[in-house]
């Protein structure tokens, strides 16, 4: 007896008549052949409530019943869109044309007439378990390959997430920023996207991408980014080139997330105004994550203390940002900003710097 053999003879079979005698004599033919999972059922208004109970290889059904006919039990299991629902042999004294056809195209893989022949019977099932087999090893496996394929996307973007964070870092660590300001900065960016009604996707992006707004700062001389006191007009200038140098930075990569990031680096510093740097554009021109990105970074830089001045309270720079709606900041996420502003506070709390944290 051959390992696929073996196989059919452990499948899980319902057997649906009405008539006792029927389901005696088909589960007689069946065990004499070997098959031992079998499930009997009379009443065809249980067959669902037990086909979702247990795992089937074959449905053998008749069609004539009351309460309900085979026709109205196929309609039944097909509603529910097995991937795989089992293979339906009708086994039925009603005979002819009509109901050959009916039962075929109503859900049925076969068709068999009563009084049926035992050998006739035994082939059919075999014949149509051995198919059932094929269609759930091909199911099984593409379900295992899916799972590979999602755990190694999984990891692929993992480790894509790792490196852009760690770019993130680079930058710190030239900066006067800290990994706090980080932090809040791009946890408030994250709650300004959602509340502006961005998916749960889009809003995670812009929380891994917004702190890679200031990258471009790593090519920019120690001199200048490191200088205590106001940079002068050429000082300035050059500082200003951090945008595009973080938008080539992060250029060539077509990932969703270092798109979003390079976007972010190079237009953070817009103004609605159209006074802002690199390429003066204005209003929605401005991409929106740079936007966002903006009010964020600027109320956290006003709030927080560095070397080189003292952190504002939360009212004044509230008032620099009302002051500057629809000049520096976009009148749509100024109202956002307002609105969520208790919890803007908390991720300030959230992620307030240590007391013994020296600024670089």
């Amino acid at each position: 007896m051959t390992d696929s053999y073996v196989g059919l003879l452990s499948a899980t079979i319902m057997v649906v008549d009405d008539e006792p005698a029927n389901l005696t004599l088909i589960d007689r033919t069946l065990r004499s052949e070997g098959y031992r999972h079998l499930v009997l059922i009379r009443d065809p208004r249980e067959v669902e409530d037990i086909y979702v109970s247990q795992r089937f290889d074959l449905i053998i059904l008749d069609l004539n019943m009351p309460y309900i006919d085979g026709f109205g039990v196929m309609e039944k299991l097909l509603a529910r869109n097995d991937p795989i629902l089992p293979p339906i042999l009708v086994l039925t004294a009603q005979y002819g044309r009509d109901f050959v056809l009916r039962a075929l195209t109503g859900g049925a893989r076969d068709f068999l007439s009563k009084p049926f022949d035992r050998m006739e019977l035994l082939a059919r099932v075999r014949n149509l378990l051995d198919v059932q087999l094929g269609r759930r090893l091909l199911h099984d496996q593409k379900q295992m390959l899916e799972q590979l394929v999602h755990a190694r996307t999984q990891e692929l973007r993992n480790t894509r997430l790792q490196v852009v964070q760690r770019l993130g870092r680079a930058a710190e660590y030239r900066d006067n920023e800290t990994g706090f300001h980080i932090l809040r900065m791009s946890h408030t960016c994250a709650l300004l996207a959602k509340s502006l009604g961005w998916n749960e996707a889009d809003t995670e992006r812009m929380l891994h991408a917004s702190p890679m707004h200031d990258i471009g700062k790593i090519g920019i001389p120690d001199g200048i980014l490191l200088k205590p006191g106001k940079l002068d007009p050429e000082e300035w200038e050059i500082m200003k080139t951090h945008a595009t140098i973080g938008a080539h930075i992060l250029d060539g990569d077509d990932s969703d997330l270092l798109v979003m990031a390079r976007e972010i680096a190079l237009t953070h510093h817009e103004r609605w105004d159209g006074a802002g740097y690199p390429r003066g554009l204005a209003g929605d021109q401005i991409p929106l994550v740079g936007r966002i990105v903006a009010i964020a970074d600027v109320f956290d830089a006003l709030t927080s203390e560095r070397p080189y001045k003292r952190a504002w309270t939360v009212e004044d720079a509230l008032n620099y940002i009302r002051e500057n709606n629809g000049r520096h900041f976009d009148p749509q996420i100024v109202a956002h900003f307002e609105e969520r502003l208790p919890e803007i506070l908390a991720i300030r709390e959230r992620f307030s710097e240590p007391e013994n944290q020296q600024t670089p």
